[in-house]
């Protein structure tokens, strides 16, 4: 199977745009910076402004301090402890301008590790909604967009993935995740553009 353009039909679909973790501190001069993000936030932008009312934007929230944590999230938030909130500006976890704009209508959904699925009540609020399809945006494509998206398909949902709406500090992995997504997965996960989403699931009344 190769990669997958084509698109169901969202008509007859509900669906809503998850956004992960678009946050100020991938997104300014820190060590955890994508520098993507800025190149693909137009992007993500037009999705989210066409469907504010269906975005929800997920934030990656670290501990306090890396005792507050165990196993391995202890050791990372060791090497990391300048990420931890004891430590870090906290204005570094809001969500980019002009994102951050959109909440409300878009909601937020804090997360403590990599998937939004864990420790959140993002699955129960999609069933509430009656959600069978979800469109993946953010950061990053070989990280916890990988994490969300195999959570997701897991959880039975299909993902749409707007390849660039999606980002990355490291193009070997991003590259090569997008072509796993294409492959292996052709029934669950619909590979796009933005343009043609748009044009698939048109702006909301």
């Amino acid at each position: 199977m190769t990669e997958q353009d084509g698109l169901p039909n969202l008509s007859e679909r509900s669906v809503v745009h998850l956004c992960i973790d678009m946050q100020r501190m991938f997104a300014e001069d820190t060590e955890w910076n994508t520098p993507w993000m800025e190149r693909v936030l137009p992007e993500t932008l037009r999705i989210a402004q066409a469907h504010s009312s269906e975005t929800i934007f997920s934030r990656f929230i670290p501990p306090r301090r890396a005792a507050d944590t165990k196993g391995a999230w202890r050791l990372y938030f060791e090497r990391w402890h300048e990420f931890t909130l004891n430590e870090m500006d906290p204005g570094l976890i809001e969500l980019v301008e002009p994102l951050a704009a959109l909440v409300p209508p878009a909601t937020v959904i804090d997360k403590p590790g990599y998937s939004p699925f864990h420790a959140t009540d993002l699955d129960n609020m999609l069933k509430e909604r009656g959600v069978d399809t979800i469109v993946v945006t953010g950061a990053e494509t070989d990280v916890c967009v990988l994490a969300a998206v195999f959570s997701a398909i897991d959880l039975g949902y299909s993902v749409i993935l707007p390849k660039d709406a999606l980002c990355s500090s490291a193009d070997e992995t991003h590259d090569a995740l997008i072509t796993v997504y294409g492959s292996r997965f052709s029934q669950q996960i619909f590979l796009t553009e933005t343009a043609v989403l748009l044009e698939a699931w048109p702006a909301s009344g």
